[in-house]
């Protein structure tokens, strides 16, 4: 872990086959797929002790399921992690398959509510795999825990939130978008463009290729250096749908920044409301 002001945040596959069977270590398997299929693939193989939550439903908004991807009200997240056993004294490790931007997305979703102590497996369950660890089909529920959630509003911004930081120069907002949709290239809502004065931060080209793992802290710090972010303001990540602005919120944090915060509506609510303002 290269250059992070913030290793903790992060764990490898070494540091969880050390730490696999310290009781207050939660692994949570956050693998999705939009078809469902995200429970049958932990049934098929995953890390042993882990529990399988399915964040597209259990920590969103019941009401937005759909193209929005709205954070839920804290009692459903607080409900969510006690299934998964977590109490306010557990160390959360998160896993996917997809480069950590789902892994990326729980963290978010439970650091909004208070809950710190979470790590990411970095390169997910492909460095696992890759080390040759074992894989587990048990499906056994662990024994319920308690989480009393703790909002921090702070860190996530609604639409109203968004358009009434236009033109702030206390605020950079970042899109974590492919940079074709962030030129109006290409999209699938209703306006193509960006949100005005949003600079483009591609998440994608913060992982090393051939791996879903991070690149080092230098090279992360080098890539948000050339997009123009800097220290000292407000960072409000979005892309469409609040999971790869998660991920930049977490690389972000990992680095030493410390007001970030997620807008989970994303473009695609901003690219369908006809009464917001864009750039192409």
């Amino acid at each position: 872990m290269n250059a992070y002001a913030r290793p903790e945040l992060l764990a490898s596959a070494e540091w969880l086959a050390e730490n696999l069977d310290r009781p207050e270590v939660r692994i949570i398997d956050v693998r999705w797929r939009p078809d469902g299929t995200g429970r049958q693939a932990f049934g098929i193989g995953h890390i042993p002790g882990a529990t399988y939550v399915d964040w597209g439903t259990e920590l969103v908004a019941e009401e937005e399921l759909g193209n929005l991807f709205l954070l839920a009200p804290p009692d459903q997240v607080a409900a969510a992690l006690s299934r998964a056993g977590v109490s306010d004294g557990s160390t959360v490790v998160l896993y996917d398959d997809t480069a950590s931007m789902f892994a990326a997305r729980v963290w978010w979703s439970i650091r909004v509510y208070g809950f710190e102590a979470t790590r990411i497996l970095d390169g997910g369950l492909g460095a696992w795999t890759a080390e040759s660890r074992p894989l587990s089909s048990a499906t056994a529920l662990p024994v319920p825990g308690s989480f009393r959630p703790r909002a921090q509003l702070r860190m996530r911004l609604t639409t109203s939130d968004v358009r009434g930081l236009l033109g702030s120069p206390d605020v950079l907002l970042l899109d974590a978008r492919a940079p074709a949709e962030f030129q109006g290239l290409q999209g699938s809502s209703r306006r193509l463009g960006h949100i005005p004065g949003a600079v483009n931060v591609p998440v994608t080209a913060m992982t090393r290729p051939g791996t879903q793992a991070l690149r080092n802290g230098d090279e992360l710090r080098a890539q948000l250096t050339k997009a123009g972010v800097a220290r000292g303001r407000r960072m409000v990540c979005y892309d469409a749908s609040g999971i790869a602005a998660a991920k930049l919120a977490f690389v972000l944090t990992l680095l030493g920044y410390d007001d970030v915060a997620v807008y989970d509506g994303g473009w695609a609510d901003w690219g369908d409301r006809l009464d917001l303002p864009i750039e192409g």
